[in-house]
């Protein structure tokens, strides 16, 4: 598993408009999953892109598949101090059920890793039947589900601390 760290975005000083004046800067983790590459490229392009506007600091760790999201978010999160996470990645239907198993665990694994440690996460990992579904899901201009995953977990993370 490789792990690639970023700061904050060049922008962090620029907060949210729905962030309060007296918020620190948030820190989340992604976790993308690299079976498809070139998806996990665009997915990870529309999420960091909606973090940077919301000013957000980010790392990322890299996993080899859907699977593994959820054990390296919990890894991650227990390893440092963040606000929530995104989960990254793309289930192709095949000829097997392995699909079935891949997108129904996966999904599984994340929300009751959120619900157990009350950790916001935004899932933004694909289960398409085909990889054209998929990159039109995956591209930031188009259905921008990376950037979605990345808001869904900004929300939740704005809830918690105003629930707090």
């Amino acid at each position: 598993m490789a792990k690639r760290r970023r700061g904050a975005p060049k922008n962090a000083s620029k907060k949210s408009p729905r962030a309060s004046a007296s918020s620190k800067t948030l820190r989340v983790l992604i976790v993308e999953a690299r079976y498809y590459a070139h998806i996990a490229d665009n997915l990870l392009k529309g999420a960091t892109a909606a973090l940077d506007e919301a000013g957000a600091a980010y790392d990322v760790i890299t996993v080899p598949g859907a699977l593994e999201i959820p054990t390296a978010i919990a890894i991650g999160t227990d390893a440092g101090n963040y606000d929530g996470a995104v989960a990254l990645g793309c289930v192709i239907q095949g000829q097997t059920f392995h699909f079935d198993i891949v997108a129904m665990q996966s999904a599984r694994a994340l929300i009751d890793l959120s619900v157990a440690r009350q950790l916001p996460v935004g899932n933004g990992i694909l289960t398409v039947d085909n990889e054209a579904q998929a990159l039109d899901r995956a591209k930031p201009d188009q259905r921008n589900k990376g950037g979605e995953a990345a808001k869904a977990a900004l929300a939740l993370i704005r809830l918690k601390r105003d629930v707090a």
